[in-house]
């Protein structure tokens, strides 16, 4: 006797060897048979949640906040002057093509270094966008969803996370989007990326948290999420949301053997972003703490990151550290990595006092020390 189930694969073939090693009942009673034995089976609870049915309640609320930047950078002319005054060939000068030969060269002056995008987090007109989106710019030009342009201002940039903030003066609040906490974010998480892929104007693409803590080679700070919602040049700046509508990363680099979108793209988390946002508001530049050390990683030896060389006139030297020590933990955190540490001190406010726990030739013990302030190019 063979019982087919719909919906449940594997059923009929457990349902009919069960059945045959059964006396043979009326067929009335087969029913109640396969019941019993249905309620027999093991329950497992589903491990999959279904997806968002649609992105466009997200899309109507979030959109609004999310603006395309064009930028351009003022150039010499092919003699030389850049000093505003464009010089006009002789045989040119008070006849009617003067006019066209200014205007010609005005444009030439004036070179467009590409488009990118950006994200409203203050109704006032505050706008947050990477570094090289508008790092070199001489005239940054904001455009919104409504088809509203306004020229922007350069407020504060930090070249080594690639952040930058900008502001607008609006004529009335503008819609903008609040931070969401990507510490909660997981890897599958759905998310939402926003923005100006290729300058074709506000888009849309959705997609998942495809890892965490990448680090790319950008530089010292990297801890990229890894996102495979499609992104494209000119999506640099531009937010990835959550499902509830808040910014979890911004989105910074692809890697691509095209130049377009495979996959694999990578955004700055929110934790890393909002607080640098808010000293680029405050002061328009970034202090970092500062150790003076290099650094080597212990992948054999468990945590904890050892010591190879100090600086002579850092604060690590000051505070009586050696090369060999290995640092445990930064003010009772865990150091499990070099970029870690260096995240950890670099957070620290110059001046501010930390504490270490340090193991030298297998002993154990906790130094105090004043955090100094990082120079540009240095790392540790």
């Amino acid at each position: 006797m063979l019982i087919r189930l719909t919906g449940r694969p594997g059923a009929s073939l457990l349902l009919a060897l069960a059945a045959a090693s059964l006396p043979a009942v009326p067929a009335w009673a087969q029913d109640a048979v396969a019941s019993d034995m249905l309620a027999t089976l093991p329950t497992v609870p589903p491990l999959v949640r279904s997806g968002p049915l649609s992105f466009a309640p997200l899309v109507r609320r979030v959109v609004p906040a999310v603006v395309n930047i064009a930028v351009t950078q003022d150039v010499e002319d092919e003699g030389g002057n850049d000093s505003g005054r464009i010089k006009v060939p002789p045989a040119l000068r008070g006849t009617p093509f003067e006019k066209q030969y200014r205007d010609r060269m005005r444009k030439r002056r004036e070179q467009m270094l590409g488009a990118g995008s950006g994200f409203v987090i203050d109704p006032a007109g505050i706008i947050v966008t990477n570094n090289h989106v508008v790092g070199n710019a001489d005239k940054i030009t904001v455009s919104f969803s409504d088809g509203t342009e306004l020229p922007a201002r350069l407020l504060g940039t930090d070249e080594l996370t690639d952040i930058a903030v900008i502001a607008v003066k609006p004529a009335k609040p503008l819609a903008w989007v609040s931070w969401g906490d990507s510490r909660h974010v997981e890897v599958g998480d759905w998310i939402m990326a926003a923005g100006n892929p290729f300058g074709l104007g506000s888009s849309v693409t959705a997609g998942i948290v495809s890892a965490r803590g990448r680090d790319i080679g950008a530089g010292p700070f990297d801890d990229f999420l890894q996102l495979d919602a499609p992104i494209n040049p000119g999506n640099s700046g531009g937010p990835t949301f959550n499902m509830s509508g808040q910014v979890v990363a911004l989105n910074t680099a692809i890697v691509s053997p095209t130049g377009g979108s495979v996959g694999i793209g990578f955004g700055i988390p929110s934790e890393i972003v909002a607080p640098i946002v808010a000293q680029l508001r405050e002061k328009g530049h970034i202090d970092r703490g500062w150790l003076g050390v290099t650094l080597e990683e212990r992948p054999d030896q468990g945590p904890g990151v050892t010591i190879v060389a100090i600086d002579r006139s850092g604060p690590a030297m000051r505070a009586g550290l050696k090369a060999g020590d290995t640092v445990d933990t930064v003010n009772g955190d865990k150091v499990d990595s070099a970029r870690s540490l260096i995240r950890a001190i670099a957070a620290a406010a110059p001046g501010s006092s930390i504490r270490l726990s340090v193991v030298r030739a297998g002993h154990s013990f906790e130094v105090p020390m004043m955090v100094g302030r990082r120079p540009a190019e240095d790392a540790g």
